[in-house]
């Protein structure tokens, strides 16, 4: 069984690998991600591969083509680990050429995880799609993870779970932001299995959801933002970690010791006054001194 901590021996993690997410910063290329994040001090990134929306432009990294070719040499030079590719949205209609894309990308950049969201009202034939998803991905040696949000179908821990135990293999990717904004406690996070713990994505907030008004510039890569103030917040508005009020460390103790983090958290205003590297390095400094902090922790066999 994964360890877990609660409340009598120190927990910290300072060596654990820190990966940077694509949507923190999505108006960087690929190869420049790649870059940039190591330049910041970075071990992984999760790259962009596919969109959710027929709206939002695609970074052009097609098998064979010169940004992918590109990508991949400078995670060789760096060093750095692709986390994760993203995104598959499960709709009625989607069907393997809507995914398979993003799993023959994913297998030449050496990526871990598939992160997958649901769009899809009916929850049964979600867990059917999803199910595929992962029969497929198998093939390539990716794992499949499906992200819960407050303003998508699936907006629960408990939705999540029950889609991943239908396949054979999928998982569950927490998200900080999210799982404060779904209405998941300690507690909830503590009852899921383990075994269906792939990673966290981590960036802060304020305990209550701000009253947010969508850009009135486009976003990065022209992403589609409602009106919906969790989404606003989700695309435009996270803070660094230690920023806000959402108990990041609380958090990292009750999940196993050895699960990979992710810094998820784009902030327009941010990245515009410090720039991509400042941005990406303040990110780092702020998740490092989490994983550093360590608190009051015992660790259940």
């Amino acid at each position: 069984m994964n360890p877990r901590a609660t409340e009598e021996t120190p927990v910290s993690h300072p060596s654990r690998p820190l990966g940077v997410g694509h949507l923190t910063a999505l108006g960087l290329a690929p190869p420049a991600l790649v870059t940039t994040a190591a330049e910041a001090g970075f071990d992984s990134v999760g790259l962009r591969v596919l969109t959710g929306n027929g709206t939002e432009r695609r970074w052009p990294v097609d098998v064979g083509s010169p940004m992918l070719l590109e990508t991949v040499r400078r995670l060789e030079d760096t060093g750095v680990s692709v986390l994760d590719v993203e995104i598959v949205a499960l709709k009625p209609g989607t069907a393997p050429a809507d995914y398979e894309q993003a799993l023959e990308v994913g297998v030449r950049l050496g990526a871990r995880f598939l992160n997958v969201m649901c769009d899809d009202p009916d929850l049964d034939r979600a867990s059917d799609t999803f199910a595929g998803v992962v029969e497929r991905a198998r093939i390539y040696g990716i794992r499949p993870a499906i992200e819960p949000m407050a303003y998508k179908r699936v907006s629960s821990l408990s939705q999540a779970a029950g889609i991943a135990r239908r396949s054979d293999g999928g998982g569950v990717l927490l998200d900080s932001l999210h799982l404060r904004r779904c209405g998941e406690t300690l507690d909830d996070v503590r009852a899921l299995d383990p075994d269906l713990l792939t990673y966290v994505q981590i960036s802060d907030a304020p305990r209550r959801l701000p009253r947010l008004d969508r850009p009135a510039e486009p976003l990065p890569r022209e992403q589609v933002c409602g009106d919906d103030p969790a989404q606003v917040e989700s695309l435009t508005a996270r803070l660094p970690a230690g920023d806000g009020e959402l108990g990041l460390r609380e958090l990292l103790d009750v999940l196993p010791p050895d699960l990979a983090v992710s810094v998820e958290a784009p902030n327009l205003e941010l990245i515009g006054s410090l720039g991509p590297r400042r941005f990406l390095r303040r990110h780092r400094d702020a998740a490092r001194a989490l994983l550093h902090s360590g608190t009051p922790g015992r660790r259940s066999a």
